[in-house]
């Protein structure tokens, strides 16, 4: 598996630097596994701190997970001020060949906690994709965007705390050599939340899970749960059509 942007952040911190160390380009090997699968974690060094081990748990949970196949990761570059540790992938759904949706996921994590966190990890993700007329043009857009994200937590048991973040609609017309295009419509979702469940897998799935409805794809049903974990019943019904492929 290739390896993932897991970092310890610099700058204006004087912290030392990293026992979790940066990501190296991927390798292409005859024997690269399906890019549905998460990458793996950073190598375990002698070094440690308690904080550097509660990262490490995190991100191999995420690298243990086989994600639907219509989503293709890849590593992502970590930022590196947002909190000392922290660890990123990108993301497309591709299905027949056409990329309907992308977006971020990011993991931080800060040892010490961050008040508007309320706890010591945060998921910060971006997701978005095209959009056809019909949908495009409902008012209730936005709030309706929101509620598919909400829906993919609960859905895959995801404990969260602080969700918060911002669904723009922004619409393209097309001029002079690139009049012939047809106007385009896309959502763009921007959101975080912290984890308090501890099961970062289930977080990562949620939002592949987003990406797809907002592809136009159905969400993959959920693995059961236990009884305290199951979710209640109800929320938005996601729209079947699949969307159009992206604009470049």
């Amino acid at each position: 598996m290739a390896a993932v942007g897991g970092n310890h952040a610099q700058g204006g911190t004087g912290k030392e630097s990293v026992s979790i160390p940066a990501a190296e380009p991927p390798r292409q090997t005859p024997a690269e596994p399906p890019r549905h699968t998460a990458a793996e974690p950073p190598r375990h060094t002698p070094a440690e701190k308690p904080g550097d081990a509660a990262f490490r748990s995190a991100v191999e949970a995420l690298a243990g997970l086989r994600l639907r196949p219509e989503v293709r990761l890849a590593p992502a570059p970590a930022p590196r001020r947002l909190a000392p540790f922290s660890w990123a992938v990108t993301a497309e759904v591709e299905v027949d060949g056409e990329e309907l949706a992308d977006g971020r996921f990011v993991l931080l994590h800060d040892p010490a906690g961050q008040e508007a966190w309320q706890g010591e990890f945060r998921v910060v993700t971006m997701t978005r994709a095209e959009l056809e007329p019909e949908i495009a043009g409902d008012p209730m857009l936005t709030e309706v965007g929101w509620a598919w994200l909400m829906d993919a937590l609960q859905g895959h048991g995801a404990g969260h705390a602080a969700p918060g973040g911002t669904v723009t609609r922004c619409a393209s017309q097309y001029f002079g050599a690139l009049a012939e295009r047809p106007p385009s419509t896309e959502i763009e979702l921007r959101a975080s939340w912290t984890p308090s469940d501890g099961r970062f897998e289930r977080h990562l799935s949620a939002w592949a899970d987003l990406l797809c409805v907002c592809a136009g794809l159905p969400p993959s049903p959920p693995a059961p749960l236990t009884a305290p974990d199951a979710p209640s019943l109800g929320g938005v019904v996601p729209m079947p059509a699949r969307r159009r492929p992206r604009s470049h």
